[in-house]
């Protein structure tokens, strides 16, 4: 089993370069599977020959019982599949028992997203010259201006940060790399935090662009408190995170004319389809506009006034 783990970690982190924390997220998946085998058929995943598809379904139901959520299951079979295609292809495994297993059907999940003035209000939501205050109205100013995920931002180095060309290199899913454009805003920002960037008694040799109040790279827990603190200031009543801004980011160049593959790319989605969903969205303001707009929209079948002159 350890054997099986490694070489399942190793082509995770080497062949597909994925992040830390998803390799956990995989790693802690296969293991939830195996401690089922052994709880329930005295097996364990040296055990391959004697792992089938009726074995996979019953894991799946017990998944059920515990109250895991459709979203948490799928993303646990997919685990398995990564895990045993893998072995499928060492020779490791004559038949693979997630063949002809599907997910189960989620309904699709539309992003939460802040309209124009709730962004300016939390992005405004407190003039702090601090360095603490620089520090977290750059991060923000970069979430929404430039629609970075909270682990891209926190990964940036100070190299990867050019105030000169007004641009960012982004390590995005899977170490791929892409240049990101920077906003006046984003740009005033970052060079104020900048200048303050000392005063955090960075360690020595620390190249992390933002810093905690330790001198280590910030973290996601207090990137999550930062975004939490601004949006109660600006009298946002719902919960939102960091993701948050970048759905609003993507929405909003929807909304003001930018195509779908221009977002794609500055977004670093490897599928235009992940995209999409963020259409969804444009065509309910679409939809509300043209109700409003459109004397026939309601359903109003009464004739109106006018020439037959074609406009």
């Amino acid at each position: 089993m350890d054997n099986y783990l490694s070489l399942f970690k190793n082509y995770l982190e080497g062949q597909r370069g994925l992040a830390k924390a998803t390799c956990e997220a995989y790693l802690r998946d296969v293991t939830d599977f195996e401690r089922f085998l052994k709880e329930r058929h005295n097996l364990s995943l040296r055990d391959l020959d004697r792992i089938d598809q009726n074995i996979v379904r019953q894991y799946l139901a017990e998944l059920h019982r515990r109250g895991h959520k459709k979203t948490s299951i799928s993303r646990r079979l997919s685990s398995l599949r990564s895990f045993f295609a893998l072995l499928e292809r060492k020779r490791l495994l004559a038949t693979n028992p997630l063949t002809g297993i599907s997910n189960p059907k989620v309904g699709r999940h539309h992003p939460r997203v802040l309209n124009v003035d709730q962004i300016m209000n939390i992005l405004e939501a407190q003039e702090d010259p601090s360095p603490r205050g620089l520090r977290d109205r750059a991060l923000l100013e970069l979430l929404y201006g430039s629609g970075l995920r909270i682990s891209e931002a926190l990964a940036l180095d100070l190299g990867d940060v050019d105030l000169s060309s007004r641009t960012i290199r982004v390590r995005g899913k899977g170490g791929k790399e892409r240049l990101v454009p920077l906003t006046s805003k984003s740009r005033q920002f970052l060079q104020r935090y900048l200048e303050q960037r000392e005063a955090f008694s960075p360690q020595r040799g620390e190249r992390a662009f933002f810093l905690g109040m330790r001198g280590k790279r910030l973290n996601r827990r207090e990137a999550y408190r930062i975004v939490d603190e601004y949006r109660k200031k600006a009298g946002v009543f719902y919960r939102i995170g960091p993701h948050t801004l970048r759905h609003s980011f993507a929405t909003h160049l929807l909304e003001g004319g930018a195509d779908l593959r221009s977002v794609q790319k500055l977004l670093g989605h490897s599928r235009l389809s992940t995209t999409q969903r963020y259409t969804h969205l444009t065509m309910g303001k679409i939809a509300r506009i043209y109700d409003m707009a459109h004397p026939m929209s309601m359903g109003d079948t009464k004739e109106r006034d006018g020439g037959d002159d074609e406009g």
